[in-house]
Parts: structure tokens; sequence; C-alpha cells
């Protein structure tokens, strides 16, 4: 694990209407914005564990062997929401870091609910692990494949900058649950002290 300590602000002056450039600049960004969904209700999170994947320069990302019908969202504008459906059971949701035609994107893979709490329970069925994973990130939200290619600017699944994260606080790893290119460290935690 690397400490994030010495490296610069993550968002120094991006905007979450430029979310475009290197994917795991992007990635480190997204660390304490929040995702929000009103399906039945208002639930929102707060990103605490990001994943990034480089497209046709990266082995592991869904984008590597070119533009199919399942990623098409992945080569569209940055701020697109590419959703797709992990082993035919859960929903995962990315954000498209751009530049448009390129598949890049970042995985949400973590956060902490901070609305909708009951909606959240009720989606999940448990009181505990609601959203430490991005199958069950997807789910606590209501996230689903009918929001694959839309905004994360205005559409359904909404970003909502936050204050940027203490540098201290960031762990740079290696990505987890692939086969391919898992040394890569593209994976960002923010540890919430929870």
């Amino acid at each position: 694990m690397v400490c994030l300590s010495d490296s610069p602000s993550p968002r120094q002056t991006t905007s979450l209407s430029d979310l475009s450039g290197p994917v795991d600049h992007v990635a480190r960004r997204l660390l304490g914005h929040r995702l929000i969904t009103d399906f039945g209700g208002r639930t929102a999170v707060v990103i605490e564990e990001v994943e990034a994947y480089g497209g046709a320069g990266d082995p592991a990302s869904h984008a590597y062997r070119g533009r199919t019908v399942r990623n098409a969202s992945m080569f569209g504008p940055a701020g697109t929401l590419y959703v797709y459906r992990s082993y035919g059971v859960h929903w995962c949701a990315n954000v498209v870091t751009g530049p448009e035609g390129t598949g890049q994107a970042v995985l949400i893979r973590g956060g902490r609910v901070v609305e909708g709490m009951d909606l959240v329970l009720a989606r999940r069925g448990r009181r505990d692990h609601l959203t430490d994973g991005p199958g069950k990130l997807a789910q606590a939200l209501g996230i689903t494949g009918d929001h694959d290619g839309t905004s994360v600017l205005a559409g359904p699944v909404r970003l909502e900058e936050g204050p940027a994260p203490d540098p201290a606080l960031v762990r740079r790893t290696p990505r987890i649950g692939i086969s391919r290119e898992a040394e890569r460290p593209w994976r960002f935690v923010l540890d919430s002290g929870r």
C-alpha cells in the first residue's frame, strides 16, 4: 500500500463538469464525492473506494478488445455512467473519464451511506456490509442496467462534488478481484475511520 500524503491534493481545480483526464487521476479525485439516486426515495453514498480501468492499454479493462454492445457506453464522453452485470448477478457502476472513444472508466467499488438508510436496508435485505463492494453499492442505490449510458451530471444517477479528503487518509493499492494487470496500483481507498 502506498500512502498518498506526499501527492498533490486530488481536486486542485477540477470540478464535476471536468471528469476527463488520466483515468487514475480522475479515480482519486472521485473519493469523497457523493453518488446519489432518487428511485422511490433519495439515497446517497460518499465514495470511499474506486478502481481505474484504462481502455485499450489495460488488459483488465472491458474496453481492452474494443467496443462491443456490452461496453459501448464506456466509449462515451467523460461523465457517462457505464453499468454492467458482473458474473450475471450484480450490477456494477462506473464513471467514464474520457476522452470520448478511449473506453476509460472508474469502477465505484465502495462507499458510506449518508442518505436514505431505510431504503438502502430494504434493498439490501440486511444490516451489515451494505456498500462495501461494487455490486452491493449498486443494489443499495437501486442502480441497474437501465441506467447504463446516462450522465452522472444530469441523469438519474448523479455525482455531487464533496470536500477533498485529507491526502494522508487515501491509500493507493493494486487492483483486486481481477486476474490480469492486478498489480497495477489503480485502486484508491479513503480511510474514513469507521
